[in-house]
């Protein structure tokens, strides 16, 4: 018998999900074909790869380490071009008087009292090593030997991740460093590195209209509960790291306050929903 593990399901429904949206939107946009065939190959890849995960640990690392990174990304690359055409008109007016109202004033602006070029490096470092905490938490559980705990791991941040996108879709919006430029008093002070970092990270992401929620914030305060339930050793470092990369948010103008509170609220209905679908997936597969 085929063990099907919960990641696989979360690859595969949300594959099949935005694959659904690029059809419904087909008539609009010639290259969304092209995004439709792209999200039907990763469920069918997924789908292969359980197949094959019993002829080897080469396939065993793709189903589990590789393939995940990969559909992940690419389907977070592809939004660039299908947010457009889902939902083409950009909220951030919205998400600004979110902003104003709760807090009275504009977050991005009023950290620049703070901006400070060692400060800049600091906080461009930490944010930086977003990319890494899921690497060296799933790493280490490999390592101990906790397999089941890195099928946890893997479809919670993979649910995460997903559901942050939906976000994007239902929610688009460019972020305050660019709408609200004409607002800020000053540029950001960069000191010997965050420029160059800023900028590499800026040309591997791109502008995909995703400020909403903050999926950096939704993913690492995730990280940080997976740490403590299963790698508590990772838990200060990770907390740390994690506090970093939410003031950064704000601090270099990636997202707007209320990105942050619906970064939170992410990680909320990640466990919540995840642990339903975890239980009903395993319960299921065990028959």
């Amino acid at each position: 018998m085929i063990a099907f593990k919960p990641s696989d399901g979360v690859t595969i429904l949300f594959s099949l999900l935005f694959a659904l949206i690029a059809l419904l939107h087909i008539g609009n946009n010639s290259y969304i074909v092209n995004l439709f065939v792209l999200y039907l190959s990763f469920a069918f890849f997924q789908y292969c790869l359980i197949l094959l995960s019993s002829k080897g640990k080469f396939f065993i690392i793709c189903r589990d380490m590789i393939f995940p990174l990969v559909a992940v990304f690419s389907i977070f690359d592809s939004l660039t071009l299908l947010i457009p055409v889902v939902n083409p008109v950009d909220l951030d007016y919205m998400l600004i008087r979110a902003d104003y109202y709760i807090f009275g004033l504009y977050p991005t602006v009023f950290f620049e009292r703070f901006h400070h070029p060692l400060l800049s490096d600091v906080l461009q470092t930490l944010y930086s090593l977003y990319y890494f905490l899921p690497f060296v938490l799933g790493v280490s559980l490999k390592i101990k030997g906790k397999n089941e705990d890195f099928e946890e791991c893997l479809a919670l941040v993979l649910l995460c991740f997903y559901l942050s996108y939906i976000g994007y879709l239902i929610v688009p919006a460019l972020g305050p460093r660019y709408v609200m430029e004409h607002l800020h008093g000053i540029p950001v002070m960069d000191g010997l590195f965050s420029g160059p970092l800023r900028m590499l990270l800026n040309a591997i992401e791109g502008i995909k209209r995703d400020a909403f929620p903050s999926g950096h914030t939704g993913v690492s305060l995730l990280l940080v509960i997976l740490a403590w339930r299963h790698a508590r050793f990772l838990v200060v470092p990770f907390s740390i790291i994690t506090a970093g990369i939410i003031i950064a948010t704000v601090y270099f103008r990636y997202h707007y306050a209320i990105d942050i509170i619906a970064g939170i609220i992410l990680t909320v209905v990640t466990i919540s929903t995840g642990k339903v679908y975890y239980l009903f997936t395993k319960k299921v597969t065990q028959r």
